[in-house]
């Protein structure tokens, strides 16, 4: 007779696993989380004070940034990357986090391995202020390769809809503020892997700003919610800088009428992203990479002053100007 662990798939792996990640899980509780982990679906009460409150939802991968971490065998930052690219959307829509949900597919269940990553996603969960209330675990030989595991985040959060609409408020001379990326986040790493690697013949261990390279490239996508929650009141609009870069992403808090002059010079991006740009165009680097800025915000002229004592690392970098909706870095 032949058995489903026969096939591929361990029942008692995925049992030890879910006993691993019982107290990760409750690290995580805030109020509103209802019961624990086990039953069929996770349970958050809607908070209170809100007067028209709104459910957000968000959903987010980490893309081949996975793939280096399976190569280099460090699984315990690429969760706080699922939650980040997750949270941080949410808040460009003036969402508190309320929860999270997970989904870790793999071709055979090593426990320790998915234990890690989801040590990663406790403490993504951790930074947002928001709980971990359920996931699932997918095994699946023939689908994967044995050492091969993917991701998918959901992030669900509650907004006033009275203060959701953000684009409307945008206007000229409002002033632009950058927030500091803390490397590649979870964009680009196909660019940037041929480049590292194939171009220039890098290795994982490689020295690079004084560690190891694949150290800086793994380094967790910031997360920007307690600054979001703390600046709440003097923030217009915000625009999470990810795949498309700054001149793809600030366009999505414009009206029509407004575009966004950004001061290119003012721009500060990260020594693994001047290595990057020895074998890649500009347009190119600001197209795929953040370049050292993981969120920009909006925000008026009497406020900056204030955001930028409040905000770790925050500079001006440019301001909102009447005319076609677009980015103009120059």
């Amino acid at each position: 007779m032949i058995s489903y662990k026969d096939a591929g798939v361990d029942i008692d792996a995925g049992n030890s696993f879910v006993e691993n990640i019982k107290p990760l899980v409750k690290s995580t509780a805030i109020p509103g989380v209802l019961g624990g982990i086990g039953s069929f679906a996770g349970a958050f009460e809607l908070p209170k004070g809100y007067k028209e409150p709104v459910l957000l939802a968000a959903t987010d991968g980490v893309g081949t940034k996975l793939k280096l971490a399976i190569e280099s065998g460090i699984h315990n930052t690429v969760g706080i990357d699922l939650v980040a690219m997750c949270v941080n959307d949410l808040i460009c829509n003036f969402g508190t986090p309320s929860f999270f949900l997970d989904y870790y597919a793999t071709g055979k269940l090593e426990v320790e391995v998915a234990t890690n990553v989801v040590a990663g996603i406790a403490e993504g969960c951790r930074q947002s202020e928001c709980a971990l209330i359920g996931g699932e675990t997918a095994e699946m030989p023939g689908m994967y390769s044995p050492k091969d595991y993917d991701l998918a985040g959901f992030a669900v959060g509650v907004a006033e809809k009275s203060e959701m609409d953000r684009v409307s408020l945008v206007q000229e001379g409002d002033k632009l503020i950058a927030l500091p990326s803390s490397g590649l986040h979870s964009n680009g790493f196909s660019l940037a892997r041929k480049v590292l690697f194939e171009k220039m013949g890098m290795r994982f261990e490689d020295e690079f700003e004084g560690r190891a390279l694949i150290e800086t490239l793994l380094r967790p996508t910031k997360i920007y919610v307690k600054t979001f929650k703390a600046l709440k009141e003097k923030i217009v609009a915000l625009a999470h800088i990810t795949g498309g870069g700054i001149v793809e992403n600030l366009p999505r808090v414009l009206p029509d009428h407004l575009y966004a002059k950004v001061d290119k010079s003012a721009i500060r991006p990260l020594p693994i992203f001047k290595l990057i740009a020895k074998h890649v165009e500009e347009e190119e680097m600001f197209r795929a990479f953040n370049m050292g800025v993981g969120m920009v915000l909006v925000v008026k002229e009497e406020h900056v002053e204030d955001v930028l004592k409040a905000a770790e690392g925050a500079y001006l970098i440019g301001e909102i100007q009447k005319g076609e909706k677009k980015v103009i870095l120059a």
